[in-house]
Order: structure tokens, then C-alpha cells, then sequence
């Protein structure tokens, strides 16, 4: 049985909860829209945001461990150039041993033959020095010349990659000026110091090559987790923006509705004067 009263409206009560609930659907649509996530803090999803945070600090700190091995990179590229360079000119101490051992050569030229000698020594020493990045060597063991291992971060979880150093003075660098066409022959032959020069650098090329490609390798990988990373994110928290449109529009009808249900209800109790007319 319906009750007339003036103190209790039980249809304006029912329509106001009605567009209560519809406002609260209605504001949770709008934070979904305006962020774009379904899950955009703890309020929403305590479960699902802790598990989005993890995930979004496994990216922070790969992203972290590719910059730490890209500069790892920038030193073994500089490392590269280098021992290219010595490489290159170790073509021309070849020909300028081969040309120290003639014991037919004449005092001028034996003299001029070890001034460019002496000249291509003093490159290959210059690039040695020189092959830094960042204040970083791997052609140096000393630690106060910016040499000795690279450890380097390779992943999220702090594991590291360690690159050793080599001692590029001692054993990229070819000998003093030989003195006499005896000499010469002996830095050519077979255990001379030209022989071990050039396998010392194919050593290195082949060392730090292996090192560059792993180094490659982990950065690429690392590209790869991170993507799949963020597409499990994306589909953890992320809203459907095409369901959530349909759905705003949908609730917005529906406030506009409850609040001309509201209205009328509202307006019962002004019935109720025209009994006492």
C-alpha cells in the first residue's frame, strides 16, 4: 500500500540511489578516459597495481642496464678503433722491418728506413693512449689510467658482465728501433717480436669481438623483454578506451534520466496540497 506522506518520499529516495549509483559508475568511466588506465592506482585494483608496479620497475631497471651497457659499448667501439688502427700499421712496420733486414742497405738509408720505424712505434703508442671513452680503457691494467675490468650491469636483477684489460704498452707495441740488419731479420722470424705483436692484436680483435656481441646480444634481448613487459602491462591495466566511450555515453543518458526521475519524484508532496484546497 502506497504511503502519502509529506516527511517520508520513498520514490525520490529510490531515485536518488539510483543517480548515486549512476554518478559513481559514471566517475570511475570519466578516471578511466581522462588516464587511460583501468587500473590507475591502488584505489582501483590493489592486486592488479601492485603487480603493475613490479612490472614497472623490471622495465625502469632494464632500461637502466642498456644505458650502463651502451657505455660499456662506447668503450669496447673506441677499443675497436684502435686496435684497427694498429693493425693498419702494422702493415707498415712489415715493410719497414723487410726493408731494416738488407744488410746492403747504405748508412743514409738504414738511417732513414729507422727514423720511420721509430715514427710508426710512436703511432702505435699514441693510439693505445689515446683509445678511451669516458675516462675508460681496455688497452690499460692500471686502475689510476682509467684501466684494468669493466663491470657492467646487465640486467634488471643486477647481475653484472665483467670485460678484462689488456696491457696494450706491453704487448701491442712493437720493439725499439732495431739497430742492425741482424736484428731486424730476428724480429721477423719465427718467435721474433713482430710475429708476437700481431698475434697479440688478433688476440684482442678476437676477445673484445666476442665481448661486442655479447654485449649486442643482451642489449637487444633486453629491448625485447622490455616489449614484452610493458604488452603484459598494457593488458593488466590498461583501458578499453573504445568500451569505456560506449559506456560514458551510456551512463550520461542514464544521470540525465535520474535526475528528471528525481525531479518529479521531488515534486509528489505538492500533490498533496490540492487535498486541502
Amino acid at each position: 500500500m502506497a504511503m502519502n506522506s509529506v516527511n517520508t518520499n520513498l520514490s525520490s529516495t529510490v531515485a536518488l540511489q539510483s543517480l548515486n549509483r549512476t554518478s559513481d559508475q559514471l566517475s570511475i568511466v570519466q578516471k578511466r578516459v581522462s588516464t587511460g588506465f583501468r587500473v590507475a592506482d591502488s584505489k582501483d585494483d590493489g592486486g592488479a597495481f601492485a603487480v603493475a608496479q613490479s612490472v614497472r620497475a623490471d622495465v625502469a631497471g632494464l632500461t637502466a642496464a642498456n644505458e650502463q651497457l651502451g657505455g660499456t659499448k662506447g668503450v669496447l667501439e673506441t677499443t675497436f678503433a684502435a686496435l684497427g688502427k694498429i693493425s693498419d700499421t702494422m702493415v707498415k712496420v712489415r715493410e719497414t722491418l723487410t726493408r731494416l733486414a738488407d744488410g746492403g742497405l747504405s748508412s743514409d738509408q738504414r738511417t732513414q728506413y729507422e727514423a720511420q720505424y721509430g715514427a710508426l712505434r710512436t703511432q702505435i703508442e699514441n693510439f693505445v693512449e689515446d683509445a678511451t671513452y669516458n675516462g675508460r680503457t681496455l688497452l690499460n691494467t692500471e686502475a689510476t689510467a682509467g684501466g684494468g675490468e669493466i663491470i657492467t650491469t646487465r640486467n634488471e636483477a643486477g647481475s653484472v658482465f665483467t670485460l678484462s684489460a689488456i696491457d696494450g704498452a706491453g704487448t701491442l707495441v712493437i720493439a725499439a728501433t732495431p739497430t742492425s740488419a741482424a736484428d731486424a731479420q730476428a724480429a721477423l722470424g719465427s718467435g721474433g717480436d713482430f710475429g708476437t705483436v700481431e698475434a697479440a692484436i688478433a688476440t684482442a680483435l678476437n676477445t673484445f669481438g666476442s665481448n661486442s656481441n655479447y654485449i649486442d646480444n643482451q642489449i637487444k634481448y633486453n629491448k625485447d623483454k622490455i616489449d614484452s613487459l610493458e604488452g603484459g602491462l598494457g593488458a593488466l591495466i590498461d583501458a578499453d578506451l573504445a568500451k569505456e566511450s560506449a559506456k560514458l555515453q551510456a551512463l550520461q543518458i542514464r544521470q540525465q534520466l535520474g535526475t528528471q526521475a528525481l525531479s518529479i519524484s521531488n515534486q509528489s508532496p505538492q500533490m498533496l496540497l490540492s487535498l486541502f484546497r
